[in-house]
């Protein structure tokens, strides 16, 4: 569950650097749990983070552990505690997107409706671009009502490659 940022201001207490098979990441912690997530040169990758570099943190410690079991076929769900920082309506679309399995797929249009927003179908498709957790909150599940692959801010030959790696059929 992300905690809710209306009552706080986070501050990141940690991050560091993990090796990916499409790229390094960025991961980032607050006290409450992992705040981000990033590709390099994804789309809103924050770039210069306030925090020390502290790979020993309990927090990152535990998401790159669980990032390698995912990356071995060895995890599907993730455990590590989230802390991604927005609006209620950015935690509501992160939340429905938690719900989707891997190997399955879903619209925006669907998600849309699945938090009781039916005509803000684009409001939900700007959230999703705004995810600051990637792969742990798998906006790369998310694809285009007519099928097709869609935007994903780390890329979309990224996009392609998790839902490859997680079994999905990969529209063409």
């Amino acid at each position: 569950m992300m905690a809710s940022t209306l009552t706080r201001t986070p501050r990141l207490q940690a991050q560091s650097r993990v090796q990916t098979p499409l790229g390094p990441m960025t991961l980032a912690a607050t006290d409450l749990g992992l705040a981000g997530a990033w590709f390099d040169h994804q789309k809103h990758h924050p770039h210069d983070i306030d925090a020390p570099m502290r790979p020993d943190h309990p927090i990152l410690r535990l998401a790159a552990s669980e990032f390698e079991d995912y990356w071995r076929d060895a995890r599907r769900r993730f455990t590590v505690p989230l802390d991604a920082q927005g609006t209620e309506f950015q935690q509501q679309v992160w939340r429905a997107l938690c719900v989707i399995d891997a190997g399955a797929l879903s619209t925006y249009g669907e998600l849309a409706r699945q938090i009781g927003r039916p005509d803000a179908v684009r409001a939900v498709g700007t959230a999703i671009g705004r995810n600051p957790i990637s792969v742990i909150v798998p906006c790369h599940r998310v694809i285009g009502r007519d099928g097709s692959l869609t935007g994903y801010a780390g890329g979309l030959p990224r996009k392609a490659a998790l839902l490859k790696h997680e079994g999905a059929e990969v529209p063409g």
